[in-house]
């Protein structure tokens, strides 16, 4: 055999295409000409991860991309990168080899195998095997020509390795642009915080001196005073302003879904999950990620979140590797955690971890100030969402009746206020007559009889409910439900609702 004519014939096969597979088959398919052959692998190291990844796989069947992995103990894989294993090994029986009886995926006992060491300037990128059935087949002579072929297929699995790379950052940034760009049509236009001279000052004061720290938040205060403009607030005055602001309602995602929605899954971790996919606190990168409702949190949710606080990592759901986090913690809730703590439904370790510093809104009721200066904003906003021309006024003593309302919807029940004012004005002066709203600042008495002098927090809690219901007609779900009205998951609602035994439909409404 002339070698530099088998060299020369081997290299054209291993760089005739860009494909690494077609490479490899076509490799395969002369090599086998020289020496006994069923099956040729390219395999890559995860050191980290202590195996070896196939990367192709060549035989008689054709060449195709691999996934494969080969679990090797921690010493032997220290051994690999230390470069203390020989540059190419023969293996005339695995089962009884120092590094192959760890796993013998690459064939079962009663084959043989040859492992050619990969290396591009010093560096070890992976490997070359050669493997047949049946021990002893492989002879020094075949080991001695395979070694002459380290080098191109060094750079063949280098340039393979460095291009899926490229992909694979392509498709995480076209998926990111996705995201990002769904994201920027969430967000509300302005940015603006109406009262961060009045009624928020004292909030603003908190958020500017904890804003340039990595230190958790947790925003707390009834539903609807702003807790995600806050923490807006907290983003673009913080050193992570750079990144992305991602946030996520922990109440509007179905329980089975919300480990996989924030911290990602493995592709086979779950039926259908047919690819990898990062979770929302690996896209926020260097950001900020907001967990509004973070009361609502599964068990499961709450341990992972818990180490994403202490250790700063994470792992996705069905994986084993744990990825570093840098994004910045800020969570929101409207319920007494400390209670849900005593209760059993909170971690008492994560509650501690949240409450490192600990921001309370004032609901609209307390800084009355606000109102005139809100309101001026929401109409200019709602015009703008409307296309309106012209910018309408206030009815005489409208903002007087806004004032004298106690707002238990807070600002957001002040916005949809405004909106539908300007639905209903046609043109003409927004009135905006809080006397025929459906949450009157007095309860009138009941038809039964008088009211007693205090209710239990299950009697009020189930009295809030039926007012929402019947302000929306028996309505839970949908555009103008009461789900809507008190800004709550439908699904959380019905389930209170059967916990209160609250009839549904128009039977709920007495």
């Amino acid at each position: 055999m002339d070698r530099n004519q088998f060299f020369k014939e081997a290299i054209m096969r291993i760089s005739g295409s860009m494909e690494i597979e077609k490479a490899l088959y076509e490799s395969y398919r002369y090599l086998k000409e020289f020496m006994p052959l069923d099956n040729l692998m390219l395999m890559h190291p995860d050191f980290d991860g202590c195996f070896m990844r196939v990367v192709a796989t060549a035989n008689e069947d054709g060449g195709y991309l691999d996934n494969r992995r080969w679990e090797l103990p921690p010493q032997v894989m220290s051994e690999i990168r230390a470069n203390q294993v020989p540059e190419v090994m023969l293996i005339n029986q695995p089962e009884a080899h120092f590094i192959a009886k760890h796993s013998l995926a690459l064939g079962s006992a009663g084959s043989s195998i040859i492992v050619v060491r990969l290396l591009v300037d010093n560096k070890l990128v992976g490997s070359l095997i050669f493997q047949v059935s049946g021990n002893n087949r492989y002879a020094p002579q075949h080991a001695e020509l395979v070694a002459s072929l380290r080098e191109p297929f060094a750079i063949a699995l280098s340039n393979t390795l460095r291009y899926q790379e490229l992909l694979s950052l392509k498709e995480r940034l076209a998926d990111d642009s996705r995201f990002f760009q769904d994201e920027l049509r969430k967000m509300t236009a302005g940015g603006q915080i109406v009262g961060a001279e009045y009624g928020l000052k004292g909030v603003m004061d908190m958020v500017r001196q904890v804003a340039p720290l990595d230190s958790p938040v947790l925003l707390l205060g009834e539903t609807g005073t702003g807790k995600e403009v806050i923490a807006g607030a907290l983003h673009s005055l913080s050193n992570h302003r750079q990144g992305p602001f991602v946030r996520i309602n922990c109440g509007a995602i179905a329980p089975s879904l919300l480990d996989s929605e924030l911290f990602g899954y493995e592709k086979g971790a779950f039926t259908g999950a047919i690819a990898t996919k990062r979770g929302l606190f690996e896209r926020a990168g260097e950001g900020t990620i907001f967990l509004d409702e973070v009361g609502e949190l599964t068990g499961e949710a709450q341990v992972r979140l818990l180490r994403v606080l202490q250790e700063k990592e994470l792992e996705r759901v069905g994986g084993d590797r744990a990825i570093k986090v840098g994004a910045r913690v800020i969570a929101a809730t409207n319920r007494d955690l400390e209670a849900m703590v005593a209760e059993g439904l909170f971690r008492k370790d994560l509650y501690f971890r949240l409450m490192v510093f600990p921001i309370l809104l004032p609901p609209l009721r307390l800084r009355r100030r606000d109102i005139p200066a809100l309101t001026h904003h929401f109409i200019q906003k709602k015009t703008r969402q409307m296309g309106l021309k012209r910018i309408p006024e206030l009815a005489p003593r409208a903002l007087e009746d806004l004032m004298d309302y106690d707002w238990p919807g807070n600002v957001r029940e002040l916005e949809n206020a405004v909106e539908r004012a300007i639905i209903l004005s046609r043109g003409g002066p927004l009135v905006l007559n809080m006397d025929r709203r459906p949450w009157p600042t007095t309860e009138a008495r009941s038809p039964e009889g008088p009211e007693p002098a205090a209710w239990t927090l299950r009697e009020m809690e189930a009295r809030h409910i039926q007012k929402a219901l019947k302000a929306c007609g028996g309505k839970v779900s949908g555009r103008g439900g009461a789900a809507e009205l008190l800004d709550m998951h439908p699904s959380t609602l019905r389930a209170k609702m059967r916990k209160l035994r609250i009839p549904f439909g128009r039977k709920g409404l007495g």
